[in-house]
C-alpha cells in the first residue's frame, strides 16, 4: 500500500466517523515555544488548553512534522527521521479512552479490502502507563487483547508531552511484532526493533510546566476537558504494509535513495557505511523540500539554520559517496515527484524550491572547499603534535571567519579519530554573543546600570506614551541620570537621560528610528533630545544635552517632538509596510520581513532570498507601491486580539513578541500588519518610492 493511500484511508476512516478532516498545517509553528511543528497535535494546542473554542468536537489530520533532536541517529537506526508525517485523530472533550481505543483497533485490523490496514490481531501488542488500569481493562475486555500482550511502562515511555509547557497526559502505544528475525521475544519492553511502535494514543488530561527531560517537570493541573490526541507514524505503517525493513526503504524515501545511488554509482545495500549516508540523503532531501515548500529559507538563525544544516548534510553526504557535480537539484526534483501526490503545492512551487536548493548548494560548495582545506591542516598539525583534541579557538575561527558549520567540524574530526574542544568553542561563542548583547544594551541604556532604570520604572510605573495622538505633551520630570548615576539636577552642557511621566517621543524600536525634539521647563530651561530608547519594557528614556538653564527632578516639563523628523520617519515606515506587502504579492509568502530601518527620507527593508532580486521584480514592486500611494488610501490603526488580527489577515513578524492585545496598522484594505510604530495619515502623503 502506497503512502498516499495510507493517508487517504486514514482521513476517510475518521471522516466517516464524525471527525472533521483538517489539512496539514505549515511546518512553521504558530507557537512562540516552537521553531517548527514537532507533533501532530501542535495546530490543535489552543483547543486542548482551552485558549480557543474548538471549531469541531473531533478532528483528523495527516500533519507534516520535523524533529532534529536525534538528527545524528538518522540513517543509523530503523526508527529515526528528521521529517515524517503524523496521522492523528483528536477529540476536544468529546470522547475519551472508551472510544479512542476501539477506533484504533478497528482501523488497524479491518481487512484491506474493507478499507482498513489489515494487520493480524495476534501480531499486535500494547503498552499502558504503569497505573492506568482503565486503559488496560479496555484493551482486554472491550478489544480482546490478551493480558500477556498488555505491558505497563513508566513516565519516560508512556507519558506524553511536547517537551515544553503545555498539554500532556498518559498514553497507550500499539506495537507490531515483526517476528523473531528482528530480535528477542518479550514484547516492546524487551526489544523495540522487533516490536515496532505504530500508534500512540495520548489521553490528554493535564497541563505541564517547564522542566528538562521526559520526567523532570511539574504537573500544573488538569486541562479544561479530557481530550484525545493520537499519532500514527505514516512512514512506519508504510514500512509494515510495503514489507520493507525500515522507514528509509518505503515508496517515497526509497525512491530518493535510488536516485542518489544513480547519481553516485553506489548501490544501496552493498556497504553499511555508504547505506547510512544514502539514508541520510533520502531523509534529509524530504525535509529540505518540505521546509522550503512551507517558506523556510536557509539562514544562520532559528528555523533557517535548521534547514541550512539539513541541506549541508545532504551535500556533504553526496560528496563522500563520490558525487562530483551538483546533485541537489536532482534530489529535490525526485522528492517533489514522489511527495507531490500528497502535497500538490510542491509541484506548483517546484521552480522556487529548486532555485533555493541550488543556490544553497552553490554557496556551501565554496564554504566546503575553503573550510575543508583549513580543517585538514588543523587535523594534520594536531596529529603531528600528538594531540587528540582540536582546540576550541581553531574551531571557533573556522566557524566565525569562514562560516564552516560546527556540527560538520565535529563529524569530520571524528572521521580522523580526533575530538573537538566543545567547551572551548561554546565559551568563545558565548563571549561573542555577550559582546553583541552588551553593545545593543549600551545603545539602550547609555552604559547606565539597568537597575537605575528599574528603580525609576518601579517608582512611577510605565511611562504613558501619547505620541499616536499628539506631538507635544506636558508632564513631570520623574528622573535624571548622568554618567550612569541618578542625579537630582543637570546644568548647561551636561549630557543627561531624562525620564518623564508621559511623553509623545517615540523610542527606537521595530525598525523605526527615535524621535528628536526638545524638553522645556517653565523657567526657560531647554534640553535638546537627539535619541530616545526603551531600556526596559514600559520605560522611555530621552537622551539629550542641556542647552539652557538647569533641569531638575519633579519639575513640570513640556516635551515637544521635532514634527518634521517625525513626519519623515512616519512616511518611511508606511512605505516599508507597502514594500513588504508588494514583495509578498510578487515573490510569495516567503518574502517575509527580516529587519528594517525607517529613517527620515529613506528606509531599508530586509528579507531572505535565495539569490539577488531581479531588476524586473524591483520595478514591479516599485510600480505596485506607487500605485497604492497614488490611490491615497487611509492609514488607520486599531487595537484588537491576536485572533482577530489573524482573522483579518494581518501580518506578524516571526521573532517579535506580541501581547494578547495587538495594534494593527492598515493601509486601506490592502496591507495589514502588526505594528507599534507611527505612520502617515494617508498613503498619498508618502510621495513616491524609488527602490
Amino acid at each position: 500500500m502506497q503512502s498516499a493511500e495510507i493517508s487517504r484511508r486514514w482521513l476517510e476512516f475518521f471522516g466517516a466517523r464524525g471527525h472533521e478532516v483538517v489539512p496539514s498545517a505549515s511546518l512553521i509553528a504558530d507557537d512562540p515555544t516552537l521553531l517548527l511543528v514537532n507533533a501532530g497535535m501542535v495546530p490543535f494546542k489552543p483547543y486542548f488548553l482551552g485558549e480557543l473554542p474548538p471549531p469541531w468536537p473531533r478532528a483528523a489530520s495527516v500533519q507534516k512534522v520535523v524533529r532534529t533532536l536525534d538528527i545524528d541517529e538518522v540513517g543509523r537506526t530503523t526508527r529515526h527521521a528528521s521529517f515524517f508525517q503524523m496521522a492523528g485523530n483528536f477529540s476536544f472533550g468529546d470522547y475519551f479512552k472508551e472510544t479512542a481505543i476501539p477506533l484504533a483497533w478497528e482501523l488497524l485490523t479491518t481487512p484491506i479490502a474493507a478499507g482498513g490496514y489489515g494487520l493480524p490481531e495476534d501480531r499486535l501488542w500494547v503498552t499502558v502507563f504503569h497505573d492506568d488500569d482503565e486503559a488496560a481493562d479496555l484493551w482486554h475486555h472491550e478489544v480482546g487483547v490478551p493480558r500477556e500482550r498488555i505491558q505497563r511502562r513508566g513516565m519516560a515511555d508512556n507519558f506524553w508531552s511536547m517537551g515544553v509547557p503545555g498539554p500532556c497526559g498518559p498514553c497507550s502505544e500499539i506495537y507490531y511484532d515483526r517476528g523473531p528475525e528482528y530480535g528477542r521475544e518479550g514484547g516492546p519492553v524487551v526489544d523495540e526493533d522487533r516490536y515496532l511502535e505504530v500508534w500512540n494514543l495520548v489521553f490528554m488530561q493535564f497541563q505541564r510546566g517547564a522542566g528538562e527531560g521526559k520526567e523532570d517537570f511539574p504537573i500544573l493541573g488538569e486541562l479544561p476537558a479530557k481530550s484525545i490526541d493520537t499519532g500514527l507514524g505514516l512512514e512506519r505503517m508504510a514500512a509494515l504494509l510495503q514489507g520493507v525493513d525500515n522507514i528509509y526503504e518505503i515508496d517515497t524515501t526509497g525512491a530518493i535513495i535510488t536516485r542518489a545511488s544513480e547519481l553516485t554509482g553506489i548501490r544501496y545495500g552493498a556497504d553499511a557505511e555508504a547505506d547510512v549516508r544514502l539514508r541520510v540523503v533520502g531523509d534529509h532531501a524530504r525535509t529540505t523540500v518540505m521546509l522550503i515548500g512551507d517558506g523556510v529559507l536557509p539562514g544562520n538563525e532559528g528555523r533557517g539554520y535548521v534547514l541550512r544544516r539539513i541541506m549541508r548534510r545532504v551535500v556533504r553526504s553526496m560528496r563522500l559517496l563520490g558525487a562530483q557535480e551538483h546533485t541537489m537539484g536532482e534530489l529535490v526534483s525526485r522528492t517533489i515527484a514522489v511527495m507531490g501526490e500528497q502535497y500538490p503545492e510542491l509541484i506548483n512551487d517546484a521552480e522556487r524550491i529548486l532555485a533555493v536548493a541550488r543556490a544553497e548548494e552553490d554557496a556551501f560548495g565554496q564554504t566546503l572547499r575553503t573550510g575543508t582545506t583549513i580543517l585538514d591542516t588543523a587535523v594534520r598539525q594536531a596529529k603531528e603534535q600528538g594531540d587528540a583534541v582540536l582546540p576550541g579557538a581553531q574551531v571557533f575561527a573556522l566557524h566565525d571567519t569562514y562560516g564552516f558549520p560546527f556540527e560538520l567540524t565535529l563529524e569530520m574530526a571524528a572521521e580522523q579519530g580526533l575530538s573537538v574542544d566543545e567547551d572551548g568553542f561554546r565559551r568563545l561563542m558565548t563571549q561573542q554573543r555577550d559582546r553583541a548583547k552588551a553593545d545593543a544594551r549600551a545603545k539602550k541604556t547609555g552604559h547606565a546600570d539597568v537597575t537605575q532604570f528599574r528603580a525609576l520604572l518601579d517608582e512611577g510605573g510605565p511611562v504613558q506614551f501619547t505620541g499616536y495622538d499628539e506631538v507635544t505633551t506636558q508632564s513631570r520630570v520623574r528622573g535624571l541620570i548622568v554618567d550612569g548615576e541618578p542625579v537630582s539636577s543637570a546644568t548647561v552642557g551636561t549630557t543627561v537621560d531624562v525620564v518623564l511621566d508621559a511623553t509623545a517621543f517615540y523610542a527606537e524600536g521595530g525598525g523605526q528610528l527615535a524621535d528628536g525634539g526638545v524638553v522645556t521647563l517653565s523657567d526657560g530651561t531647554r534640553v535638546e533630545i537627539d535619541d530616545v530608547q526603551s531600556p526596559l519594557p514600559g520605560l522611555i528614556v530621552h537622551r539629550g544635552r542641556v542647552v539652557d538653564g538647569e533641569i531638575a527632578v519633579d519639575a513640570l516639563a513640556v516635551g515637544e517632538v521635532d514634527i518634521e523628523r517625525r513626519r519623515a520617519i512616519s512616511r518611511a515606515h508606511t512605505a516599508t509596510h507597502l514594500v513588504h506587502k508588494a514583495f509578498r504579492e510578487i515573490l510569495g509568502e516567503t518574502a517575509t520581513q527580516a529587519g528594517s530601518e525607517n529613517a527620515p527620507g529613506r528606509f531599508r527593508f530586509d528579507f531572505a532570498a535565495s539569490s539577488a532580486v531581479p531588476e524586473s521584480v524591483m520595478l514591479d514592486v516599485q510600480d505596485r507601491v506607487n500605485d497604492i500611494l497614488a490611490a491615497d488610501l487611509a492609514v488607520t490603526a486599531e487595537v484588537m486580539s491576536q485572533q482577530q488580527a489573524r482573522d483579518i489577515g494581518a501580518m506578524a513578524l516571526f521573532g517579535e513578541k506580541y501581547g494578547d492585545q495587538v495594534r494593527v496598522v492598515s493601509v486601506g484594505d490592502w496591507a495589514r500588519e502588526l505594528c507599534g510604530g507611527t505612520h502617515a495619515a494617508r498613503s498619498g502623503q508618502v510621495g513616491l518610492v524609488t527602490l
